[in-house]
């Protein structure tokens, strides 16, 4: 199932930066290793914030609960999640 993730970080300003830093370089090494299981098909920032615009073709609403729950920086997120599937009208499938 094809799932788009509308993410949105918030960060407190009185979080640790040090341990944030940590946080994000974790959150990057494991988005990439879902990317490459295709998993997390495509990834795009969001101009002017500190947001992005993600597919995930995962088998279904729970495995994306289990993937963006265990996501680090998840705590600190507000996440949208709309289902899709092909439009009878698209002429390409991917």
């Amino acid at each position: 199932m094809l799932f788009m993730v509308e993410m949105d970080v918030i960060v407190p300003h009185d979080v640790d930066k040090a341990r944030f830093e940590e946080l994000k370089a974790t959150e990057k090494a494991r988005s990439e290793e879902l990317q490459r299981s295709g998993k997390w098909r495509h990834l795009w920032r969001v101009a002017g914030r500190y947001a992005n615009v993600s597919i995930f073709d995962v088998n279904d609403a729970g495995e994306l609960h289990e993937l963006m729950t265990g996501l680090p920086l998840f705590p600190f997120m507000q996440v949208k999640v709309t289902a899709l599937c092909q439009h009878p009208s698209a002429i390409a499938t991917d």
